[in-house]
């Protein structure tokens, strides 16, 4: 497998995006119809596995220190290998090298399998932040990362 940087407008992206998208609205019945806007100012990795862009997330830079992880999605078919867990760990060292310590994410309470990941990744919960305060479905994590060893 090999995680690389895409741009936000890349067709692969988008593709997988749309995907992600689609299946939260069957999930939730779209109680929670959130709609994706690319943003130039997120960094954006895909999952490639045989020349296949089958995973993606992103991270983008919050408050002073702290970054929002965002996008996390890997095709059906791909899932229990363990690509969302190395996209995890692939946004915290990027996140981490631009000088961002702390991770922020917001998922939604109908996805026991993303909370049970971000949970198994060290991710803690926390009380709803910024544009999710007053949404009723957020569930809200953060993780501080350790210093990067010069």
């Amino acid at each position: 497998m090999l995680i690389e940087s895409r741009p936000a407008l890349d067709p692969e992206l988008a593709a997988l995006v749309t995907a992600q998208q689609r299946e939260i609205r069957e999930i939730d019945k779209g109680m929670n119809s959130a709609v994706f806007i690319p943003q130039n100012d997120a960094a954006y990795l895909v999952a490639i596995v045989g020349h296949r862009a089958v995973g993606c997330g992103a991270w983008q830079a919050l408050d002073d220190g702290v970054a929002e992880l965002k996008r996390m999605y890997v095709r059906p078919a791909f899932r229990g290998r363990g690509i969302a867990r190395q996209m995890i760990v692939a946004i915290e060292e990027e996140a981490l090298a631009a000088g961002r310590p702390v991770i922020r994410l917001e998922t939604g309470d109908y996805l026991p399998a993303a909370i049970a990941l971000y949970q198994s990744a060290g991710y803690h919960q926390i009380p709803a932040y910024g544009p999710y305060v007053d949404n009723p479905f957020s569930v809200c994590f953060e993780k501080r990362l350790a210093a990067l060893v010069q």
